[in-house]
């Protein structure tokens, strides 16, 4: 009988000793889990950022095709050909390049009326009912891109006649994957927001573009 317990003592003893490394296990794989997580989202801060920054050289390209272009029919009574094709489709694109960091900025159009008057829990669920909805956004966005992506890959569609033809499935391109970027960034703001890691409530760390 003696022997019995004991070994009902030690068989407890060791399923408890194994309960306690298994749940160490556990905390330590979503500890690493959350780790690289965070890398992910700081990696996407760092593309977003950058391509914000292409956006801004492109539009200073395109500020300086107005210029030759106005000058050029003005003066010289020839325009450059395909410019109104060239900026029709640039300015669709520039706008999609820099809606991921803006995003994670928090420079998105916002009304704090409502959200000022109320306790910051409610604050923060009113944040992610928006972060949710512009989610859904992104995602009607990428699956109503998607076919006509691929059918203006396919056929080679352009606009323009003449001398010069645009090509349109580079901007629906754009379009589709900064649409994938939007959707992650608006999963990354909710993950962020209930971790208690945005700056002010508004932004992402690293977001700005004058951190150091």
């Amino acid at each position: 009988m003696d022997e019995t317990v004991q070994a009902l003592c030690v068989g407890s003893y060791l399923s408890l000793a194994n309960f306690r490394l298994d749940r160490r296990d556990v905390s330590d794989t979503v500890r690493e889990t959350r780790k690289w997580a965070g890398r992910a989202i700081i990696a996407v801060i760092g593309i977003t950022r950058a391509i914000h920054l292409f956006s801004a050289f492109w539009t200073l390209a395109l500020a300086f095709l107005i210029f030759g272009d106005v000058v050029g029919r003005s003066i010289l009574n020839q325009p450059i050909p395909g410019t109104k094709e060239i900026i029709q489709n640039s300015v669709v694109a520039i706008t999609f390049l820099q809606l991921p960091l803006a995003i994670y900025s928090g420079a998105m159009l916002r009304t704090s009326i409502f959200a000022d008057a109320v306790p910051p829990v409610l604050r923060r669920l009113l944040r992610t009912a928006g972060a949710l909805l512009g989610l859904v956004f992104f995602i009607g966005l990428i699956w109503s891109t998607w076919p006509s992506f691929a059918d203006a890959y396919r056929i080679g569609e352009y606009e323009g006649e003449g001398a010069l033809r645009v090509p349109t499935w580079p901007v629906r391109g754009t379009v589709l994957v900064m649409s994938f970027f939007g959707a992650w960034a608006y999963i990354s703001m909710i993950v962020l927001d209930w971790r208690g890691q945005l700056i002010d409530d508004l932004s992402a760390p690293g977001a700005a573009m004058d951190t150091d």
